[in-house]
């Protein structure tokens, strides 16, 4: 295996793993998930295993996450198989964060201590909403009040809890959205995630958008309510370290903090993501595919590219900016060997005129202002980076 002293934008430090069971499909739901194939969970954990051993000995990690789908959805028993598979081959470092996503309605008492007994530290709740017809909007299983009953438990074993909100549901206004973060902050979150509604195309929710059944808010309103998160949460002692991420200080998701630098990760299971030593790699999001590449001792990969440097370091700055403290020039060269200026150009300086953009010399950030339109700021980067690199491929073969 590569050496541990390799930087970690070229060998993990974090590791992500994917349980794709779900009770039902939620109708804005993109992942790669599994609904009415219960029947298929011990098998899946085998493939699980067998993927695993393919690190050949265990690489141990700083950040452990396990995602879905609902890995809560799997019973105690099922719950500690995962576990204790996914620590033998991924120990946790000492200090480490170790992450799971759950639904407020799977969480039982039993399933809360196989959690906490096997290290977990931190819970990701996905409450999304306290009202119960933008929850049926949405189309999820869970109702107002199990949010805080499955706080509250959680509680009594991991201090650490982070819940899911979503704005921009068809029907929400100003006035329930506040609700929602009153209600949400009333609970005493570590971790506030607030993220806009997306319609992803071949939902359930795009296609009744698309039949004409919902109306979507429009910008300026979805707008306003992002608003309103900044100016609660941080009224609340929150930081904004992220476009969608709040938290009290020293509680910030260490996982999401790996993707947002760049920098590499493991992924194991159905849909799965990897980023080892520059080449990203995507398993398949069909169960029969995985299940008999995996058990055969075959690689469950779909996908599979490494991009040239320049494509890296560009990349690097789109999602670096996500972050509150953005991008540092020295750290962002030692990381891509390219200077910042060079690969963004004169759309830095226009976006900082614009006041979308802050540049103290050492380090680039967006605004307030430039929050509210990252991906315009971020699309405007990259594009005058490749316009810079066309020119140049133009001027050699002049």
């Amino acid at each position: 295996m590569p050496a541990p002293l390799l930087p970690p934008w070229l060998w993990p430090r974090a590791a992500y793993v994917h349980v794709p069971f779900c009770a039902r499909h939620c109708g804005y739901c993109d992942f790669a998930i599994a609904v009415g194939q219960d029947h298929q969970i011990e098998l899946y954990l085998d493939a699980l295993t067998a993927e695993l051993a393919t690190l050949g000995e265990p690489q141990s990690v700083q950040t452990l996450f396990l995602g879905g789908g609902t890995p809560t959805h799997l019973s105690a028993s099922q719950l500690e198989r995962l576990l204790a598979t996914v620590l033998r081959w991924l120990p946790l470092q000492a200090g480490g964060e170790f992450s799971i996503e759950c639904n407020p309605d799977t969480l039982t008492v039993d399933k809360i201590a196989v959690l906490a007994d096997h290290g977990v530290n931190r819970v990701s709740l996905g409450a999304q909403s306290f009202h119960a017809d933008l929850l049926a909007v949405l189309e999820r299983a869970h109702q107002p009040d199990e949010i805080a009953r499955a706080v509250e438990r959680v509680r009594r074993r991991i201090d650490n809890v982070s819940l899911d909100l979503i704005f921009g549901i068809p029907g929400q206004t100003a006035r329930l959205w506040h609700d929602d973060l009153a209600r949400a902050l009333a609970l005493g979150p570590d971790h506030l995630s607030s993220y806009g509604l997306t319609y992803e195309k071949g939902t359930p929710l795009w296609k009744r958008r698309q039949r004409g059944q919902l109306q979507p808010l429009d910008e300026d309103a979805e707008l306003a309510l992002y608003a309103l998160a900044i100016d609660t949460l941080e009224a609340a002692g929150f930081e904004h370290y992220e476009i969608s991420n709040f938290a009290r200080p020293g509680r910030r998701c260490r996982h999401n903090q790996t993707y947002w630098a760049n920098e590499a990760y493991f992924g194991f299971g159905m849909g799965a993501a990897r980023y080892v030593l520059g080449r990203r790699e995507l398993n398949t999001r069909d169960l029969r595919r995985y299940l008999r590449q995996t058990l055969a001792g075959e690689s469950a990969t779909w996908q599979s590219e490494e991009l040239p440097p320049e494509e890296r370091a560009r990349e690097t700055l789109a999602v670096q900016l996500r972050r509150a403290e953005g991008i540092d020039r020295a750290a962002f060269r030692a990381q891509t060997g390219f200077d910042l200026d060079a690969v963004a150009g004169t759309a830095l300086a226009h976006y900082v005129e614009q006041g979308f953009l802050a540049d103290n010399g050492r380090s680039v950030h967006l605004t307030r202002r430039g929050k509210y339109v990252a991906d315009t700021v971020i699309e405007g980067l990259l594009r005058e980076s490749v316009n810079k690199e066309d020119d140049s491929c133009r001027q050699r073969r002049e």
